[in-house]
């Protein structure tokens, strides 16, 4: 095998290993990098619903306290103020949603569904548990999902859902009283979900990803070019040129000329101790002569 070939196959088995820890590495934290998107993108809504929450409490309610007396207003409900708002934003965003899940809710469209159910139902045996992400596999795609518990920690909200004789008449008006009672303080009655869509920031790492290698890949091939180049011009090209000086000495060629020694390198040493081994053995000839 040739001293080219062996080059060859050497740095292109090294650069092609570089090559497939380069390309594992780089999508690990490409794909760890979206999956980190798109917690943040969760839980940026999640704290925007906790904000709506926050202000229906304390600034809406209060304001509509006699109203509510004369005719029972759902927004100055925090749970429907955040959900409402949320509707909103989904006219632009559809992809994402967001859910006041609860397992028996005075507003039915709160009702959950089997796997809210179970988010719901971890969250009440592990109460240390206040925050849990999973994945589903949906009809428009691999969902990502964020929940927190809702627990009742405030006994002003049981005077709407302990039982439907404490609850105010307009709201049994509007309800009525088959739902959403017989809720206990420090009771787990149901969940904030949020679901974010995998599909862009996944799409756009692996983007990312493909042109990473890419770029990587004509760095790799640029490096092999330009190293065969120079195995080219300073090894094996001087190699051949004092092979073939050899084989003429060894033919009795005369007056050939000596190998360019310039440089300090390997090769110039092994060009310099050739002509010397070519002088001796002129010398030697003539003397034989």
């Amino acid at each position: 095998m040739k001293l080219a070939l062996k080059f060859n196959f050497i740095i292109i088995t090294v650069l092609l290993l570089g090559y497939l820890i380069a390309g594992y590495a780089s999508y690990y934290v490409l794909k760890k990098n979206a999956q980190q998107e798109i917690l943040e993108r969760a839980n940026l809504l999640m704290e925007s619903a906790q904000a709506v929450r926050k202000y229906t409490v304390e600034e809406i309610k209060p304001l509509l306290t006699v109203q509510n007396k004369r005719q029972f207003l759902p927004q100055t409900v925090s749970a429907y103020a955040a959900v409402q708002t949320f509707l909103h934003l989904q006219k632009n965003h559809p992809e994402y949603s967001y859910r006041e899940a609860t397992l028996n809710p005075t507003n039915l469209r709160d009702r959950a569904v089997d796997w809210e159910s179970d988010i719901i139902q971890n969250f009440s045996k592990n109460e240390k548990e206040v925050f849990t992400t999973t994945e589903r596999d949906t009809p428009s795609g691999r969902l990502f999902y964020v929940a927190r518990p809702i627990r009742i920690t405030d006994p002003a909200c049981l005077s709407c859902h302990s039982t439907p004789d404490a609850a105010p008449a307009t709201m049994l008006e509007k309800y009525g009283s088959a739902n959403g009672f017989g809720w206990k303080v420090n009771e787990v009655v149901g969940a904030q979900i949020i679901s974010v869509p995998m599909a862009i920031p996944i799409k756009n790492a692996e983007k990312a990803f493909m042109t990473f290698m890419s770029i990587l890949g004509i760095i790799f091939l640029l490096v092999i070019v330009i190293l065969n180049i120079l195995l080219r011009a300073m090894v094996t090209k001087p190699i051949v040129q004092m092979a073939n000086m050899a084989d003429r000495i060894s033919k009795g060629e005369p007056d050939l000329p000596e190998f360019s020694e310039t440089g300090k390198s390997e090769i110039a040493v092994l060009g310099a101790a050739f002509n010397r081994m070519k002088r001796s053995l002129e010398q030697a000839m003539k003397m034989l002569e």
